[in-house]
């Protein structure tokens, strides 16, 4: 087993950039606004949780190599306090809105984050019709010239509401009761749901319920629970599922009916928190993803040369900091409970952890090096 010792060595040839932060409480949100700044939020029940407007270190945008910088040298910008769990924030493009979920999940709160202080301030909030005591709605945003929340926690809850006068402008109207993980709006009509069970669809809003969709991903696969995200650059498919195994499946969006690809991503065991599964895009890099939620570790895979067979795959670079970077030296190693690709700079991302750290790392490619 690697040793902290060895793995900070390691680092200086492993890492382009690497900053650490430790946040008051952990978060499972990390949601751009612009590319300098993020929003982050707790997650835990029975407090009140901070949400926080973060602006990245400078020195990211300076171009030679840092070295290894565990230096506290993100800045808070804004903050306010949630007397709700925070699983989820968006931040609605162009104005000063953020749209969170969480539990209780009866409603999504509003926030505006001020202009002239440095506040987010509660502005409304939104009823939910389907109370479910540990289900919480999924969100996604509209961002047209009358922003729109998407959300819902079953395929037969889902709706679309004005942000402004909070009339619904849509609804799945199907009484299908599958469970939601994630939506995500493709355009200004199109949206992408992926559900608990490994279902997804695509649906157009400007028409009656028809969407185009795949029943389960995993055929023959072992249950567990999925999570989706459609993105990705270069000629290859497009959306892809991961599931709670460590399997992954990528899919073209014109042909939901099977997956074009499938993999057993490197993953030592199941998720031991299912809702925190991630899986990411690279937006700056041709066929690369990443993967978290399955132990201290995200890790980055290149999925140009993976075929239909499920074979076992090697990730291309693990971020293994949240595990070397511990304070507390206990038993259990914290788990990552999300992460995000940098909008514009390819190989930088940020991670977090569940003892509240907060890191931002470009990796090195060790084969552009041969």
């Amino acid at each position: 087993m690697e040793s902290a010792e060895d793995w900070l060595v390691e680092s200086l040839r492993l890492y382009q950039d690497f900053h650490a932060f430790d946040l008051s409480g952990a978060t499972r949100v990390l949601e751009w606004i612009g590319d300098k700044g993020v929003f982050v939020a707790g997650y835990e029940s029975l407090k009140k949780n901070e949400i926080l407007h973060l602006i990245l270190p400078l020195r990211l945008s300076v171009k030679e190599n840092q070295g290894l910088c565990p230096e506290r040298d993100f800045k808070v910008c804004h903050g306010g306090f949630s007397d709700a769990s925070v699983f989820e924030l968006k931040h609605v493009p162009d104005t000063r809105l953020l749209v969170t979920t969480g539990l209780p999940g009866s409603y999504l709160h509003v926030w505006q984050v001020a202009e002239d202080s440095d506040v987010i301030q509660a502005v409304s909030t939104i009823a939910v019709p389907e109370k479910e005591g540990g289900l919480w709605p999924r969100v996604a945003i509209f961002s047209s010239m009358a922003p729109g929340v998407l959300h819902g926690v079953r395929l037969r809850s889902l709706k679309v509401v004005d942000l402004e006068s909070q009339k619904t402008t849509y609804t799945s109207g199907v009484s299908d009761s599958e469970e939601l993980s994630s939506l995500q709006v493709l355009a200004a009509d199109t949206f992408a749901f992926s559900c608990a069970s490994g279902r997804l669809g695509l649906v157009d809003i400007r028409q009656k319920w028809a969407p185009s969709e795949t029943i389960s991903p995993g055929a023959g696969a072992a249950g567990g629970r999925w999570c989706a995200e459609v993105g990705g650059r270069g000629p290859g498919p497009s959306i892809a599922s991961l599931g709670s195994n460590g399997q992954l499946c990528l899919f073209d969006p014109r042909d939901l009916s099977h997956p074009v690809s499938s993999a057993q991503c490197s993953v030592s065991a199941p998720s031991p928190d299912p809702e925190l599964l991630r899986v990411t895009w690279a937006p700056g890099l041709d066929n690369c993803l990443a993967i978290s939620g399955f132990d201290g570790t995200v890790q980055v895979y290149d999925a140009t040369s993976w075929d239909g067979a499920g074979r076992q795959v090697e990730p291309l670079f693990t971020h293994r900091g949240h595990i070397f970077l511990e304070d507390n030296q206990t038993d259990t190693a914290p788990l990552v409970t999300t992460h995000t690709w940098h909008p514009h700079k390819s190989r930088t991302l940020l991670s977090a952890a569940s003892d509240a750290s907060l890191h931002v790392w470009d990796w090195v490619d060790t084969r552009a090096a041969h």
